[in-house]
């Protein structure tokens, strides 16, 4: 089959390989984008996929925080351009807000509660739409809490202080003082936003994920050569390491480069004579894992005009 040049782009970017490579990863995999990455991470011609990978969906994640508790929201519009509108703002902002109040984290359930004014959320979104002329959808919504302590929350790339491209809260457990859990929840969270973390530990990571490195890490090894008992202790060691580096608890905190991030949980609980619990953390970042179609506009005039 012809492999696409935008394939190719795509695949350069998620893996920083050659561009030959990439049209010769494609072309054995038939075009599979996806089991080109795992073809050229395998030949040792690729990073793992690029953590802050290209997100293309518009929109805002807004994050709202009452007392112990927490919620991010993430909204979608079409363009960049709605993000900038003030009503679309406003609605993130008080749909946040409304989000806060529920018992669970089901985006119907929110399209169904009141909204400020009167109407449901549905309602509201449905006249935004009509009065800014542009489709918006509320894609998710996550909530954390602690019993006592402390759910701090962070957004990066802020158009407001509560809303912006990514939105993480930081669930703190401890009975030691906000002055001592706002600055470390907001520093942890910084980190969040930067490691992109894919669970609290390494039990939490997703297993279908692990079986794929596991898999890719197996046939590297095997390309070694060494003896099948050597090859499952490199194997062994490669998950090891994917399981560290991507574990919040167990990721170098990126402000100093060397310390676990559970080592520096454990040292502020110290110094505020309080055992801290990192115990639960969130991150949106707007569009993740949505694929946006690229428009060719000249072959939709092409195309409009019967070419």
């Amino acid at each position: 089959m012809a492999i696409t040049a935008a394939a190719v782009k795509e695949l350069r970017e998620r893996t920083g390989a050659g561009m030959m490579d990439c049209k010769k990863a494609l072309g054995e995999t038939n075009g599979d984008v996806e089991a080109a990455v795992d073809l050229l991470r395998t030949k040792g011609l690729a990073a793992a996929q690029k953590k802050s990978s290209r997100t293309a969906a518009e929109g805002l994640v807004g994050v709202a925080v009452s007392g112990t508790k927490g919620v991010a929201v993430e909204v979608n519009s079409e363009t960049d351009f709605v993000a900038k509108n003030e009503q679309f703002q406003s609605f993130v902002s008080n749909v946040a807000e409304v989000a806060l109040g529920l018992e669970s984290d089901d985006v119907e359930a929110l399209n169904a509660a009141n909204y400020p004014g009167g109407d449901t959320v549905q309602d509201a979104l449905t006249n935004n739409i009509a009065t800014i002329g542009e489709n918006q959808t509320i894609r998710r919504m996550k909530t954390i809490g602690v019993s006592s302590g402390a759910v701090v929350p962070y957004v990066h790339n802020a158009v407001t202080p509560s809303m912006g491209k990514i939105g993480v809260l930081v669930a703190l457990e401890s009975s030691a003082s906000a002055d001592v859990l706002e600055p470390l929840g907001k520093q942890i969270a910084m980190h969040i936003a930067a490691a992109f973390p894919l669970a609290l530990n390494a039990d939490g990571l997703d297993q279908d994920m692990l079986e794929r490195e596991r898999s890719i890490a197996k046939e590297k090894a095997a390309e070694s050569g060494k003896p099948e008992n050597i090859v499952e202790k490199m194997v062994d060691g490669a998950m090891a390491k994917f399981a560290k580096e991507n574990a919040l608890l167990s990721q170098i905190f990126v402000m100093d480069n060397k310390t676990p991030i559970a080592q520096v949980v454990e040292q502020a609980g110290k110094e505020a004579g309080a055992e801290i619990k990192l115990t639960e953390y969130v991150r949106y970042q707007l569009g993740e894992g949505i694929e946006k179609k690229e428009e060719d506009f000249a072959a939709e005039v092409a195309a409009t005009l019967g070419s």
